[in-house]
């Protein structure tokens, strides 16, 4: 007989695979360039390939891995989930619960930082495929030189089909690439041993002291290299945006038992090439550890696995997406679930578009990964910072650590990362400008759909008035307003205030439904809600005259389903009637309007008026059914 543990053990080795071929692949292909990018000589502050050098910049990478990805990322942010979610936008909900102390100032600055940190992962998503891709493509070139004209187009057409399989969901697209990282580690931890066969003495640079003389003994050089070692984390973030799609044990034994060994691996094999050729190595370390015979493979196989690499960041920023939506940054998008077994397994289309887009305008722009590895630092350094403030906020307010002991982490953590951000701060006027530009636009954008909400909000509560004042009205009119057979659905906003569509049918049509049910759906802040928490009925304090407010509360990481909470509904309160054949629904629509009114200026409700362009159709969000669906608009001016 198969006991409990066998059954479970085959769905954790597959969520493992599973996170390999999702998770990892944008850290786990940072070899390609880092090293690389470290001594370029195009570099406007180049480092020279000297023994003392290459030691200092191998530890360099191997403990700011150690101390950024290993203790801070997979040991303890992994741990602050939100019921089983991850990424800043997580760590924002736990610090705006009510039980979570600090004052209401503190809480709105840290989470306008959350939305910037956001935004800056948004960049990642956009850079990590077009660099990733390039650095890997770029490697037909030494195999043929002659190819070189057919780089970008080659990664233009490799991007097309990443995106374009987006829609068979993350489950799928994990289990095939999942084989392949496997793989990838593989070859890449055993070219790595093979150049530490050849030059032993690299093994020393895993020592901090090699680090720590570096960094005091050639301070400006160690410096502007910082710019470069950042390199070596990007993917990071992804570890935590991912979380959701694959739980935090399945991460965390992927990432020790194989990917950050065969990272490691790699960066001391290239570093004893560098020490054994300085002058000829420095070109392309990481191909150049291949041997010839597997050149081409290995070009085949880190295509694959960078085309994976930009996997991690598309996935994490569709979760980043859903969870903005839910919690009002942006307009309800259309969200398709991919998975059965796995809740957090999602495709966003308008999201997967609009990325596909801006990375293949940057792979024409800057036509080579090393004109964009001075633009990627920015985002990771800037992300990765963001999340440790957010994280020991969380750690000292919600968990109640010592206060001694968060300022010690928080310090420790800080005092590395902030040294990688003010030296990619140095890159701004050669590339890095580009990912601040995007996270800027993008945080306008999240940061104007949330004020323009309000507006909207004050706004629809004058035109819409007291719900319980309007049932009052309902019950004392005389005569009795006429009642035709069935059941109304109205979508409210929430209990205070009348629907629209609602009074428009009495006021208009001078009739109402024998029953009516005004239907608020609640978005808390916690992904998944329990079933038997997600209904509330109240009869708004006249039960027989069939109007009853139910009140359905959703996570933010779920689809609210207007079906599924009328069966709830039944069942919470039988004396409901709402038979499927007999239901109407009907939604309140509003048509946006720039003003001249207080509250933004012009150029921001402009913007809030067309970012609304791109709302998800609310019967198809709701699923309603179509045949069934009333739509009554009203128009609101901003």
């Amino acid at each position: 007989m198969s006991t409990r543990t066998d059954i479970k053990r085959p769905a954790r080795a597959a969520l493992t695979v599973g996170a390999l071929g999702v998770v990892f692949g944008d850290i786990g292909t940072s070899p390609i360039y880092t090293v690389q990018t470290v001594f370029n000589p195009d570099d406007p502050h180049p480092v020279d390939a000297v023994t003392d050098h290459v030691y200092g910049i191998v530890s360099l990478i191997f403990w700011s891995v150690t101390i950024i990805v290993t203790i801070k990322y997979v040991l303890l942010v992994l741990r602050a989930d939100n019921d089983g979610e991850g990424g800043v936008l997580s760590l924002i909900t736990q610090i705006r619960r009510r039980a979570v102390g600090g004052s209401v100032r503190t809480k709105a600055v840290l989470a306008a930082l959350g939305i910037f940190g956001a935004s800056l992962f948004f960049g990642d998503s956009i850079i990590t495929p077009a660099i990733s891709v390039l650095s890997a493509v770029e490697g037909v070139k030494l195999v043929e030189p002659s190819f070189s004209p057919y780089v970008v187009p080659i990664t233009a057409v490799i991007i097309v089909l990443l995106f374009a399989t987006q829609r068979f969901g993350t489950a799928r697209v994990g289990r095939l690439f999942g084989p392949v990282m496997i793989v990838w580690f593989a070859a890449i931890g055993a070219c790595g041993i093979g150049g530490v066969v050849r030059e032993p003495r690299v093994l020393e640079a895993l020592l901090p002291t090699h680090a720590i003389e570096f960094l005091v003994g050639d301070f400006t050089t160690a410096f502007f290299a910082l710019a470069a070692v950042v390199l070596a984390v990007t993917g990071a973030e992804a570890l935590y945006a991912d979380l959701g799609h694959f739980g935090r044990s399945p991460i965390a034994r992927a990432w020790l038992l194989l990917v950050f060994p065969a990272c490691i691996l790699s960066y001391l094999g290239q570093g004893a090439l560098i020490i054994d050729d300085p002058d000829g190595a420095i070109t392309s370390p990481f191909f150049l550890l291949v041997p010839d015979r597997l050149l081409v493979p290995m070009v085949v196989l880190a295509t694959a696995a960078t085309v994976i690499a930009s996997q991690a960041v598309i996935t994490g920023a569709f979760s980043v997406a859903r969870q903005a939506v839910q919690l009002g940054y942006l307009p309800r998008l259309r969200i398709a679930h991919t998975s059965a077994e796995q809740q957090g397994q999602i495709y966003v289309p308008w999201i997967n578009w609009v990325l596909m887009i801006s990375v293949l305008i940057l792979v024409f722009a800057f036509e080579s990964s090393a004109a964009l590895a001075y633009a990627y630092g920015m985002t990771v350094t800037g992300t990765i910072t963001i999340t440790t403030i957010l994280f020991f906020y969380v750690v000292r307010r919600r968990w109640g650590t010592p206060l001694w002991l968060v300022l010690l982490g928080g310090g420790v953590f800080l005092s590395v990362e902030l040294l990688f951000l003010a030296a990619n701060l140095t890159k701004i006027a050669h590339g890095a400008w580009l990912p601040l530009l995007i996270s800027i636009a993008v945080f306008t954008v999240l940061t104007t759909w949330q004020r323009g909400r309000e507006l909207v909000t004050q706004q629809r509560e004058e035109d819409e008035g007291s719900l319980r004042e309007f049932v009052e009205q309902l019950h004392e009119a005389q005569p009795p307003l006429p009642r035709s057979p069935g059941t109304a659905v109205f979508l409210n906003r929430g209990k205070s205030t009348t629907p629209l569509a609602m009074r428009a049918n009495v006021e208009h049509n001078r009739i109402l439904h024998e029953h009516v049910l005004i239907l608020s759906i609640e978005t808390m802040p916690v992904p998944y809600v329990e079933p038997d928490e997600r209904i509330e009925v109240d009869d708004l304090g006249y039960a027989d005259d069939g109007v009853v407010h139910v009140n359905a509360r959703y996570g933010y990481m779920e689809t609210p389903d207007v079906p599924e909470v009328l069966a709830l509904a039944k069942r919470a309160s039988p004396e409901l009637t709402a038979e499927p054949e007999d239901t109407s629904y009907f939604l309140s629509t509003i048509e946006l309007r720039v003003g001249r009114g207080p509250g933004m200026p012009q150029w921001r409700k402009q913007l809030f008026v067309s970012t609304s362009g791109i709302t998800a159709d609310a019967a198809d969000y709701f699923n309603l059914p179509r045949d069934r669906t009333v739509i009554m608009g009203s128009q609101i001016i901003v």
